[in-house]
């Protein structure tokens, strides 16, 4: 490329470099002139949203939960309710305690470890160990729910501190139940196991009602469990098997005597039938005898002379008749017009026959 030509770029690049400087400082004097008059007020700003950033003097209380703020470790006597609530930071603090219904568990868990807690007011403990009233050891399974009385938060935490559940739930249920327990024998324990259930619950609800300031509410007590030792539950397994045998011979010998009953009355009844029936002929036989009585009595009664010289005529009759037809024959007449005549066909001897004539 020829010299002037390169010049002549050179000079228009410095020109343009020039300008742009000039531009430049333009704006910048003229930025720096309007941001120079609202400096104080930006740098408050940036301060105090770097101190609430920092210090953060407000806190949230949702529902379900109560605030107590403190000033110089001194608590408020009245709850925060859910909503937004401001502090004084390193001078005031506010603490956020859950007052929702809690829950422990008392039971074997595989596994767990001692209070644990896990995380959604659940707090699992082993079963609670007891001694019968022979000395024998007895597991215990509870569950205990409850909940702080957000009235009284300020004062039940000042007076029991956060720990509060291991200082009014724990210690008390744990010696309700062995009072109650501790009056049973290993092997009454399961047949009474309501009225134990019922026991519990009101030594805990009366224990917790006696704290001062009413600090929790006991919703509920529930006895999940009975845990026996082996060997106990051996022996009333023994006695329950013998117990529904027993109930079970007893049962068939009350079917035997029912059944037995029953064919005894069957037979009873079978006899009396038979004597009701015998009766029923015999009754017959005499009915029907008394009847033939009569009657025989009553023809002897109308039987008389006349009558029966009728019939000796008439039976004479028949004889003369027969007389006609065999004049062979013999007869035999009987005095007494009332027996019959015999008679004897003569003709053929080897066949006689005889008649009765009435």
């Amino acid at each position: 490329m020829p010299a002037d030509l390169n010049d002549y770029f050179n000079k228009k690049n410095g020109n343009s470099e020039n300008n742009n400087r000039k531009n430049f400082n333009f704006k910048t004097e003229f930025n720096f002139k309007g941001f120079g008059k609202f400096s104080p007020i930006i740098y408050t700003i940036l301060v105090l949203v770097l101190f609430i950033t920092i210090a953060k003097p407000f806190t949230i209380v949702n529902s379900g939960e109560m605030g107590i703020k403190s000033t110089t470790g001194k608590y408020d006597p009245t709850p925060l309710g859910p909503g937004l609530h401001f502090f004084l930071p390193f001078i005031q603090k506010i603490t956020i305690i859950d007052t929702r219904v809690r829950q422990i568990n008392y039971a074997s868990f595989e596994g767990a470890n001692e209070n644990l807690n896990l995380g959604s007011g659940v707090i699992n403990k082993n079963s609670i160990s007891v001694l019968d009233s022979r000395g024998l050891p007895v597991s215990i399974d509870v569950t205990v729910q409850y909940r702080l009385n957000p009235s009284q938060v300020p004062q039940t935490i000042a007076t029991w501190s956060l720990n509060w559940e291991n200082k009014i739930i724990d210690p008390v249920v744990r010696d309700i139940v062995r009072s109650v327990v501790g009056k049973y024998t290993a092997e009454e324990l399961p047949t009474n196991r309501n009225a134990i259930a019922a026991q519990i619950e009101e030594g805990i609800r009366k224990t917790i009602a006696t704290q001062p300031n009413e600090p929790v509410e006991l919703r509920a007590v529930q006895l999940r469990e009975i845990i026996l030792p082996s060997k106990v539950k051996e022996q009333i397994e023994r006695v329950q098997i013998a117990k529904q045998e027993a109930e079970r011979t007893k049962y068939e010998v009350e079917r035997a005597n029912q059944e037995a009953l029953k064919k005894a009355a069957l037979a009873e009844g079978e006899a009396n039938a038979t004597i009701i029936s015998a009766k029923g002929k015999a009754m017959a036989v005499k009915i029907e005898a008394d009847a033939q009585a009569y009657s025989n009595k009553e023809i002897a009664n109308s039987l008389n002379n006349s009558l029966l010289n009728l019939k000796q005529i008439e039976t004479q009759k028949e004889f003369n008749e027969a007389l006609k037809i065999n004049k062979d024959a013999k007869i035999f007449l009987t005095p007494g017009g009332a027996v019959p005549n015999i008679w004897v066909d003569t003709k053929d001897t080897k066949k006689q026959s005889s008649t009765n004539f009435n």
